[in-house]
């Protein structure tokens, strides 16, 4: 791997990382809790060009209209724990709090969380080709893929891995990229059919510099759920995140999305519809987590992730109703 580094803080900064991942290809690298993981497997070999000195891409900071904007190196943890964030996009902290590992939340990144790679076993494993790695196929699909998606197709059946778009879908949320117009998160990923190489429509030398939040909603209600196979430090099997707004007992606002069960995570209209205009009952919160049934189309081994994707939005649609107001 090279050692070689552009200076992030001379007079071309961002432009100069830019151009040297341009030059000479290899990734940019934030936390590098991925990358490094990829490098140790050999499945990735780098060159590597590191953010880590560019201080503008840290911290959150305060938008005119009430939003705030969150630089892409403020690690998971730093996300989990600031106050802005935990009072005003409460989901977006509980799922920065609850990801991975405290260490890993340490080193971690909101931008390294948004364009890290998936976590399949055949793509992760330097002696087997597959589709994400130039090759002419996935194995996943007739070897064992009982952590694949249940929702949607394509070539690549291993579901997007980022805890926090799947928050920051339900925020609207938009994302900076240097020299070039900011587009929304959800256009990070389009609809997973040309993430056929990849696991995000960003060029490698591009650099996402920090994502912007509108501002939340007056009386707003949030929440993050996640289903995991054990207690601790597990990726999940699917996780959902909810925000409902009310005018007395009926819902006027509804944003709800998931992930683990699709190549992109998922904004989900139908749960939305069935829900705004209602009053939140249980029925009626039951009847909306169940329209995601309709979007499944489950591989030989995912077709308990079904069942599970519906009680997961429920479950995450229940926590919103019954939080504190913001």
């Amino acid at each position: 791997m090279s050692t070689e580094q552009p200076d992030p803080t001379g007079p071309t900064g961002l432009t100069a990382l830019s151009d040297a991942v341009r030059a000479r290809g290899g990734e940019l690298r934030a936390g590098g809790t991925d990358t490094g993981a990829r490098q140790r497997s050999g499945v990735s070999t780098g060159p590597f060009t590191d953010l880590d000195g560019v201080a503008d891409l840290r911290g959150t900071g305060p938008l005119p209209d009430g939003g705030l904007r969150v630089g892409a190196l403020t690690t998971l943890a730093e996300l989990a724990a600031d106050p802005r964030v935990r009072a005003g996009w409460p989901a977006l902290a509980l799922a920065a709090g609850t990801a991975a590992t405290p260490q890993i939340r340490a080193a971690g990144t909101l931008g390294g969380n948004l364009l890290q790679r998936n976590r399949c076993w055949y793509f992760r494993n330097p002696h087997v080709s597959c589709l994400q790695k130039g090759g002419a196929g996935c194995p996943a699909r007739e070897g064992d893929h009982h952590y694949g998606v249940v929702s949607g197709g394509g070539p690549c059946i291993t579901p997007h891995p980022s805890t926090l778009a799947t928050a920051l879908l339900t925020y609207d949320a938009e994302a900076e990229i240097h020299d070039e117009a900011p587009r929304s998160v959800a256009d990070l990923y389009g609809d997973g059919a040309l993430l056929h190489h990849t696991d995000h429509l960003l060029p490698p030398h591009r650099v996402l510099t920090a994502v912007r939040l509108p501002a939340p909603l007056p009386g707003e209600r949030a929440a993050y759920h996640r289903a995991t196979s054990r207690a601790h430090a597990e990726w999940p099997l699917v996780e959902a995140t909810a925000r409902l707004a009310f005018d007395g007992a009926t819902v006027t606002h509804a944003a709800v999305a998931a992930g683990g069960v699709a190549r992109v995570p998922l904004r989900l209209p139908e749960v939305e519809t069935v829900l705004i205009g209602r009053e939140a009952t249980p029925g009626t919160l039951a009847a909306a987590a169940a329209t995601v049934l309709t979007r499944c189309r489950p591989l030989p081994q995912t077709g308990y992730k079904a069942t599970l994707f519906r009680d997961t939005v429920l479950e995450a649609l229940e926590q919103a109703l019954d939080g504190a107001a913001r």
